[in-house]
């Protein structure tokens, strides 16, 4: 799976959760939770649906590397290489 496939289904799963986020500003290097106003259950279902999607345990100290859209690619491309 390429970085931007990567970013392409964190923004998948963000969309199938609030239909409503608004992706036309999002700035990268910013926290997704911050400007999409996601809350922790959100988050949390985030997390949830990529253990579903690709079998990924994503241990609860590694959360904050799931910050940024950015932060989210470089923790997931190399758990998701053979994807």
């Amino acid at each position: 799976m390429t970085r931007d496939d990567i970013k392409d289904l964190i923004l998948e799963i963000i969309e199938d959760i609030d239909d409503e986020a608004d992706f036309d500003d999002l700035d990268p290097d910013k926290p997704l939770r911050d400007q999409l106003d996601l809350d922790s259950m959100d988050f949390l279902d985030i997390v949830m649906e990529l253990r579903k999607r690709h079998q990924l345990q994503i241990p609860e100290e590694d959360y904050p590397h799931l910050a940024t859209l950015n932060s989210c690619t470089a923790y997931l491309e190399p758990l998701l290489k053979e994807a």
